[in-house]
């Protein structure tokens, strides 16, 4: 069974979640996004209080909201990145426009990674995580598919009465739109959505009331 903490970081608001296996304590973070040294504390000393073990630091995508808090976690859990491989392009990019966001600037070029695509499944503890490759917000965009309980991380593709930008470098609203129904809405309507920006939704609410869908 699996269990999740949700936490909204930096100047953005920008969600990072915990997700753990409640048997084996083994814990992904799933977009990194502490920016400053009091974020960075809350959620490390969650994952300490709870006796949590990161396995994993997982990106939906590269966008430096998602990513303020890469390198701290990187230093810290001595893990590489698993992401999308087109994801390495965009922290290089997002580096260098971190300054026009307000973001301090980091520097990423030693970052490890471990490169997934859409149809994988992540190991955590007795259970498992499905990738989805969801493009269109930008490149390399994945959403992570639960079982048990029924969830779907969907980073900036899909968020409770909204979808994700598609006029930044990288972005196809045609492609975003195709992803969505192929990959997400196809779920149950009792799936719960765990957004990047935001409250929590269901696949039922957003298939009856969001208005792009």
């Amino acid at each position: 069974m699996l269990s999740v903490k949700q936490f909204a970081f930096n100047h953005f608001s920008t969600n990072c979640y915990l997700l753990w296996e409640q048997e084996s304590k083994e814990c992904f973070i799933i977009d990194p996004t502490a920016e400053y040294a009091s974020e960075e504390q809350s959620l490390s000393l969650f994952i300490d209080q709870n006796g949590l073990k990161v396995t994993r630091i997982l990106l939906t995508h590269a966008h430096i909201d998602h990513i303020a808090g890469l390198k701290w976690a990187y230093e810290k859990y001595h893990l590489p990145v698993t992401t999308h491989v087109d994801s390495k392009k965009m922290i290089t990019k997002s580096a260098m426009y971190a300054d026009l966001m307000g973001f301090a600037a980091s520097d990423f070029s030693a970052i490890e990674y471990d490169f997934i695509n859409g149809g994988d499944r992540l190991s955590i503890g007795a259970d498992s995580v499905e990738c989805r490759y969801v493009p269109g917000h930008c490149i390399g965009s994945l959403c992570y598919v639960i079982d048990d309980p029924k969830m779907v991380f969907t980073g900036d593709a899909l968020f409770r009465g909204s979808i994700g930008r598609t006029d930044l470098p990288g972005g196809d609203h045609d492609l975003l739109m195709e992803k969505l129904r192929y990959e997400i809405l196809s779920l149950d309507d009792d799936t719960v959505v765990l957004p990047g920006h935001g409250e929590c939704s269901s696949i039922g609410d957003e298939k009856n009331w969001n208005p792009f869908l």
